[in-house]
């Protein structure tokens, strides 16, 4: 007798800034039905929150005190689980302050905090264990859903996310020269690849996939091709 396979239905997507970890991690949620979390706008908030409130982003006590007070919730704009998530901090919409010159110089140093990574943490866990979600990070694999049914690490050159981030950008009318972009790119990359707590790295049983040269599309594909395998 053959057994029914099983559609994974925790799926983690890790790597780094500008691998196309969202982009893709939403389209896979979109077509599966499931909910999707990019945890990286948790650090996101955390970070946006210390710089509006004051606090020194190299105070690591300060800042994990505040990831502690503060409350972040993951809302869909239209009611609807697959729609893009809107971001709030104590109540308050920040969604379109995320990326923000300031918060994308900061965030990876207020991840490496352990208060900061223990906080959030504990909401990802708390999320992931509802099933039916596809979380994208950095340690999803490793740290917040070590169990999942399925692991994915995408990678890609630090110049072709470069490109991407350039291009997005420019697509929003935002300033800024592709040699920034590379050298905030480059790191991100040293910053959170090299940190004691939670550093970016493929969990030992997740398929890498490389993104290089390969479009939104492309990729999903080839991970619904390791889902029906």
């Amino acid at each position: 007798m053959k057994h029914k396979k099983q559609i994974p239905l925790t799926i983690a997507i890790d790597g780094p800034a500008a691998s196309g970890k969202s982009s893709v991690g939403k389209h896979i949620a979109d077509i599966l039905g499931y909910s999707f979390l990019d945890t990286g706008v948790m650090y996101r908030a955390v970070t946006l929150a210390a710089l509006e409130e004051g606090v020194d982003v190299r105070d690591e006590k300060a800042v994990g005190e505040l990831a502690e007070k503060i409350c972040i919730e993951v809302k869909s704009k239209n009611g609807d689980k697959n729609t893009y998530h809107a971001i709030l901090i104590d109540s308050k919409e920040v969604t379109d302050q995320l990326r923000s010159v300031g918060v994308n110089n900061s965030v990876s140093q207020v991840s490496r905090y352990r208060k900061v990574r223990t906080a959030m943490t504990e909401q990802q866990k708390l999320i992931g264990s509802r099933g039916e979600i596809v979380m994208a990070g950095r340690d999803i694999g490793t740290v917040v859903l070590p169990q999942a049914d399925l692991k994915i690490y995408l990678e890609a050159s630090p110049e072709e996310r470069a490109r991407r981030r350039f291009k997005e950008d420019k697509t929003k009318g935002k300033d800024g020269s592709f040699s920034e972009i590379l050298k905030n790119v480059q790191m991100r990359d040293e910053i959170d690849s090299t940190r004691t707590i939670a550093p970016l790295k493929p969990a030992l049983d997740a398929h890498i996939i490389n993104t290089n040269n390969k479009n939104i599309e492309q990729v999903t594909a080839e991970i619904l091709q390791i889902i029906k395998n």
